[in-house]
């Protein structure tokens, strides 16, 4: 048994769902929900199928997603974990309740754009994820000023009134 710390290879800017499923369905719901969600929604996603081929399986709107979805994907190499890499300007909080309820999932462990590394239990012929860190660790108190500046932030990119 080893246990590996994996990160996630993206763009800075580019956002990420990471879950576990458990039907190779998966794959077909989860791109059915996202272009049902959002019309016109860039995104990638990949399955690591835990049985029969144990293959990558693979979907997408935008060929530069879907390859860094393949890419993450196989690194980790979880069985029945999913990644879906959403393109620039698409975001987690418009898809995530819909991805959430498509009946194959199991757990979501970070939606993020954040520096991401997935810790893995490598047994032999499987791997488990047992967590992710995401990004940074707190360096301190919220303060007025820093409740002043949050607000601003949600206002400036349009999520508040």
């Amino acid at each position: 048994m080893e246990i590996r710390n994996i990160r996630i290879q993206k763009p800075e800017e580019i956002n990420f769902i990471l879950g576990q499923s458990h039907f190779i369905k998966t794959v077909e719901d989860l791109h059915e929900v996202l272009v049902s969600s959002v019309p016109g929604i860039k995104f990638g996603l990949a399955f690591c199928e835990a049985s029969g081929a144990c293959l990558v399986r693979w979907s997408g709107t935008d060929e530069a997603m879907i390859e860094l979805a393949k890419t993450n994907a196989k690194e980790i190499g979880a069985g029945h974990s999913f990644i879906i890499f959403l393109g620039e300007g698409y975001y987690p909080i418009n898809v995530l309740n819909q991805v959430k309820n498509v009946p194959e999932v199991c757990q979501i462990y970070c939606a993020t754009a954040n520096q991401t590394d997935v810790v893995v239990m490598d047994v032999g012929e499987g791997r488990a994820i047992l967590g992710v860190t995401d990004g940074k660790r707190p360096r301190g108190i919220e303060d007025e000023d820093g409740i002043q500046w949050r607000k601003d932030f949600l206002r400036m990119i349009g999520y508040k009134n």
